[in-house]
Order: structure tokens, then C-alpha cells, then sequence
């Protein structure tokens, strides 16, 4: 059996633990990387980079150095009822400069900007085809991890083990830490197409049962993002690439051009939903980050943003722990103590989008629409939402009275006088 000794032991090189170990290797930090994919990922996925996800890309000093010809700046986003009427318009220029926009890229090109940024480091190892098999402990606490490489058994020692591992987490198994794991009825089909003629503005469509967004990406290709039933996706080919555009064109007729342009199913991938909550995130000489503590519903528009403020907070603290040579849990819960509030406060909020934005109840969504129409007129509570959704506030966006003067019973006197929220701010 092979042994081996590090510093840090991250289980996990998707969006939390690759910046993770970037962050740790800017500081030295001796970091083993256990992933078990056999190489960076290459499948179809949306990427939007939300302000506070670019914040941290500028601290790692990726953030320009991302291809222009694979990214793609974003300002305005418009939400439409389903056959076309505009309901409320949100403008990033609103936010504070330099992140006052959103950056959609092509597949994966930010993550694989920082894998490839992680192995121009001396101090970090990324292993490829690496799984994760068990913890190592000692008078109960954490001290490594053991793994299987191919056919050779590896084992870590480590100060500190991360659990980066996604919603399905064996580190969080391992450690015994319950998790509630709940499973979205609903996923959605991700297309990328290239538009007939180009696509400058972001469209979100929604109706009874319904939601449809696009969103322009770079070389004038769109990704399209249609809502199903979990499961579903095999049923939805069989029926053929038609009926798919016909159901497009019914939500919205005026791109009927742009929706031929899905012409095969390789340009389609699945993308199911879910969310974990857990009653901590920590054990003495392990923590874990992203999914694998908190999953959440993507209408919050922050999973995997929420995953690399994650990494960037705890590579602030780790050198702390390293020098004291304190890897307690009560010593990592100080990640956790900063880090909880926006998650509990961004899942609650996504669980409540679920609720109004997916319903098939006419009533709620007549009560969404207005909702959407009052933000429209509302400057300030348009902010407060496009502020939550960049990923610059850590507590809820609307208070009762806000949620009263949302949905058009009560007159806001402040209407268009808008908060201007600093990053990081709550």
C-alpha cells in the first residue's frame, strides 16, 4: 500500500474543491487532490458567473484571463409570461462596479481555467481517477484518508480532510453526519444552440408548469434551459426533436428560428435537482464544502458560486489552523458560523422560487406575475433580488412588509429610491 502526507486532503476537484486548492497552493499550503473523473470534465453544462463568483476568479487572478472567445458579458435579463409579454426586466449595470454583470461561458471553461492553474502549482497534487474509500482516524478524529488509484490502495495522512464531494458525499457518509437529502421533482434539459442571428439579452420564461431561459453565450451560440419532470429526459427523445421545438415555440414564438437550430440530441444534457441540508458541517480534522454540506435548488442561481466563496473562506482559515495546529471542530466551525447564514438563507429562498415559479396552481401564478410586474416599478425591491441573486447579500431579500408591498397590497413610499448594496455586504 502506497503512503503518503499532506497538509490539507481535498475529496473533490468540481467548483469548490478546485478553488480550494488553488487558494491553499497561492499560500503554499501542501494540498493533495482526489478526483476520481479520469481527466477535467468535457459534458454539456450552463456556466453563469455571478458577480460574487467572478470576485473570487479576480482574487485567484483568473478572472481576465479567461478566453474572450469563450465568455460572454451579460447585462440585462428579461422575465417573460409564457407566449411572450415582458413581466419585469433586471439590469446588472445596476450593481457596484467592476462585477456589475454576469459572464456566461462555454462548457466548463472557468473550471478547467483553474485545474490548469492547479497544476502550474508545486505545492498541490491533482490526481485524476483517484477515489475516495474511507477516513483515517485516530482517538476520534480525523487524520487522512485512504483511496484507490487504479489498482494501487493509497493512504493519506493529512491535517485536515475536505469533503468536496457533491450532494451524494462519501466524506460526509464516512463522517457520520446526517444529511437531508431531498430530490427535486423537476430538472431541466440544458440545449446549446448556435443563433440564426445573434442573441444580445437574457429571456426567463414562465407559466403553468413552464419555465424556459436563454441565455447568450460567446460566438453567438445560446443555452437554452427548459424545466422537466425528473426522470423524464428519455421520454422527452423519444417523442423527437419537433415536438421539443413546438413546445419552445408555443412559450415563445418569436425565436421559433433560433429553436430549429437544436438539430441532434448531443447538443442536450440532463440536469437533475436537489438540495442537502445538514445539522453541521464540521468534525475534528474534517469539514465539508459545496453540495456536499449544502445543495440547493439552481433558481437561487448560486450552487456553485456558493461552493468557491466556500473554498476562498476556508483557505483564509486553514493557515490559522496549520499554525496553531488546532483542527478541532469547534476551531473549523468558524467556517461554518460564517458561511451558514447566506446558504440557509439562499435555500430557503430558492425553495420558495420552486414554490411560485414551477407551480401549476393559477392562482400562485397570477400572484407571480404581479409579483415580477411590481419589481418591474420597484427599484428598490428589484434591487434587493438582484443583489440576493449576485450572490452580495447573506440575509433575505424582502422582510414581511417587502413581501406585502411585492405582491401589490401595500404602497412602498420607497419605491424608486434603490439600496446600494457594497459586496458582501447583508
Amino acid at each position: 500500500m502506497r503512503s503518503e502526507e499532506t497538509d490539507i486532503a481535498v475529496v473533490g476537484a468540481g467548483g469548490g474543491g478546485a478553488v480550494l486548492a488553488l487558494a491553499l497552493a497561492q499560500k503554499g499550503i501542501k494540498t493533495i487532490v482526489l478526483e476520481q473523473a479520469p481527466g477535467p470534465p468535457r459534458g454539456l453544462r450552463g456556466e453563469i458567473l455571478q458577480p460574487n463568483g467572478q470576485r473570487v476568479l479576480d482574487q485567484l487572478g483568473l478572472l481576465n484571463k479567461l478566453p474572450d472567445d469563450a465568455t460572454r458579458t451579460v447585462r440585462r435579463f428579461h422575465f417573460c409570461k409564457v407566449g411572450g409579454e415582458r413581466l419585469c426586466t433586471v439590469d446588472y449595470g445596476d450593481l457596484p462596479a467592476p462585477y456589475n454583470r454576469a459572464v456566461v461561458t462555454l462548457p466548463n471553461v472557468a473550471h478547467h481555467a483553474i485545474l490548469d492553474a492547479i497544476q502550474t502549482q508545486p505545492s498541490v497534487a491533482l490526481w485524476y481517477g483517484a477515489a475516495f474509500t474511507g477516513l483515517l482516524k485516530e482517538n476520534g478524529r480525523v487524520v487522512g484518508l485512504t483511496a484507490q488509484k487504479g489498482t494501487e490502495e493509497i493512504t493519506i495522512k493529512a491535517k485536515v480532510v475536505v469533503g468536496a464531494d457533491g450532494a451524494f458525499s462519501k466524506v460526509r457518509q464516512a463522517l457520520q453526519i446526517p444529511a437531508d437529502l431531498y430530490l427535486y421533482p423537476q430538472g431541466y434539459l440544458i440545449a446549446i444552440v448556435d443563433a440564426p442571428t445573434p442573441v444580445t439579452e437574457a429571456k426567463y420564461f414562465v407559466g403553468k408548469r413552464t419555465i424556459l431561459g436563454m441565455f447568450p453565450a460567446a460566438g453567438n451560440k445560446v443555452y437554452l434551459f427548459y424545466m422537466i419532470d425528473a426522470g423524464s429526459y428519455d421520454r422527452v427523445k423519444s417523442q423527437g426533436l419537433p415536438a421539443l421545438q413546438q413546445a419552445w415555440t408555443a412559450i415563445d414564438p418569436s425565436n421559433e428560428m433560433l429553436f430549429r437550430a437544436l438539430t441532434d440530441w448531443s447538443q442536450t444534457a440532463f440536469m437533475p435537482t436537489g438540495r442537502v441540508r445538514t445539522p453541521t458541517w464540521v468534525a475534528d480534522g474534517a469539514v465539508l464544502i459545496g453540495d456536499a454540506a449544502h445543495a440547493m435548488n439552481p433558481h437561487a442561481s448560486q450552487g456553485r458560486m456558493q461552493a468557491m466563496v466556500d473554498a476562498m473562506t476556508l483557505a483564509d482559515l486553514l493557515p490559522e489552523c496549520l499554525a496553531s495546529q488546532d483542527y478541532s471542530a469547534e476551531r473549523l466551525k468558524r467556517f461554518e458560523h460564517q458561511r451558514r447564514p447566506q446558504i440557509t438563507m439562499l435555500q430557503r429562498l430558492a425553495d420558495e422560487q420552486v414554490l411560485f415559479w414551477n407551480t401549476a396552481n393559477p392562482m400562485v401564478a397570477f400572484l407571480r406575475d404581479r409579483v415580477f410586474r411590481t419589481l418591474d416599478r420597484n427599484d428598490r425591491l428589484r434591487y434587493r433580488v438582484l443583489s440576493t441573486t449576485a450572490g452580495l447579500r447573506s440575509s433575505p431579500p424582502f422582510g414581511m412588509a417587502d413581501r406585502l408591498m411585492a405582491a401589490g397590497f401595500l404602497p412602498d413610499p420607497a419605491a424608486h429610491a434603490p439600496e446600494r448594496t457594497a459586496p458582501g455586504a447583508g
